[in-house]
């Protein structure tokens, strides 16, 4: 039986590799607009603008790390990476249910005003959020990938369309045709799924599984009964907040994958991710495979981050102020 399993583990991790591989040559090709020395010649000083400042924030506050990895996943999931989510007025998608609890603004705005001092009217506030997010990554201890430049920052952003967002209570096949309505697979599913070895969620999303999961008046029978316990302690009040992942919620890690196994999915979709057959395989490979999830969940991270909504490119600009369109 073990060594059976050994091979099974062996040929889904070639799968995963594959996969990998094939996806960076064949279906998520950066656009041209998009390149590695995009900010060589006029902004060079950008990536140290933005390690320093984040260094200084972290410092300070750990747990902005995975909320910037958050916010740049919600602001990609809605009309592609272009700092939609940062406009600030009435009815955009920071207004939206979906994006009540995202944090992190303050962070993207301390070093958008310091690009604007050393290279004005010059870097986009997608780029940053971008870049952003791969600093926090490796930061929490997560990987680095090198991220290309050129995105325009998006003039359009509707609450209503934020609300498409995945906030935990999805099918998996919801799940596959969103990320694959994006431009994204299976693989990526589970890999950024795996973002939530770091970082908390309210318990207002998950309090229906602790107590009348789908109208039973009983919890969800796929949790483990003693977390369970632990979690009802938790999450006493909606407004309350726990630990993504209850045994190394600060290390990057694949630990995530082992609670699934162990039916300590914090989130339905979370859970779900071991029981579904199209799902399950990757998860147990992963749960094993450390090196291997770091290298896939950067080259996932890439193609997130490369996510394009090229019919409003007409529509974009540089925005001097990430809360604001310009006038």
């Amino acid at each position: 039986m073990g060594a059976g399993r050994g091979m099974i583990v062996g040929l889904l991790m070639m799968m995963v590799v594959v996969v990998a591989v094939e996806g960076g040559s064949r279906e998520y090709e950066y656009d041209d607009a998009l390149s590695y020395g995009y900010y060589h010649g006029n902004c060079p000083q950008l990536e140290g603008i933005i390690h320093k400042k984040l260094h200084n924030w972290f410092k300070n506050d750990s747990t902005l790390a995975p909320a910037l990895m958050r916010l740049h996943f919600h602001d990609c999931s809605v009309r592609g990476c272009d700092a939609s989510i940062l406009l600030n007025h009435k009815g955009s998608e920071r207004k939206a249910k979906a994006s009540k609890t995202l944090r992190g603004f303050q962070v993207i705005d301390d070093i958008k005003s310091e690009v604007e001092r050393v290279c004005p009217k010059t870097v986009s506030c997608a780029d940053i959020l971008t870049a952003a997010a791969r600093d926090a990554t490796v930061a929490a201890g997560g990987p680095f990938w090198s991220v290309p430049y050129g995105r325009k920052d998006g003039r359009i952003s509707l609450a209503k369309e934020a609300e498409s967002v995945p906030m935990g209570h999805e099918k998996i096949t919801d799940l596959i045709e969103l990320f694959q309505s994006k431009g994204l697979n299976i693989l990526d599913l589970v890999v950024l799924s795996g973002a939530h070895t770091i970082g908390r969620t309210s318990c207002d999303s998950l309090q229906f599984r602790l107590y009348n999961y789908k109208g039973t008046f009983k919890p969800d029978p796929t949790i483990d009964p003693k977390y369970l316990n632990f979690l009802r302690r938790k999450c006493r009040w909606a407004s309350e907040y726990v630990d993504l992942d209850a045994v190394t919620p600060k290390a990057f890690d694949v630990q995530y994958y082992k609670n699934l196994q162990k039916k300590m999915g914090i989130l339905s979709t979370d859970q779900m991710l071991y029981s579904d057959s199209r799902t399950a395989p990757l998860v147990s490979a992963f749960a094993s495979q450390s090196s291997v999830f770091h290298h896939q969940f950067a080259a996932s991270m890439v193609k997130l981050g490369n996510i394009q909504d090229f019919l409003a490119d007409q529509h974009s600009e540089i925005r001097l102020n990430c809360n604001y369109v310009n006038k």
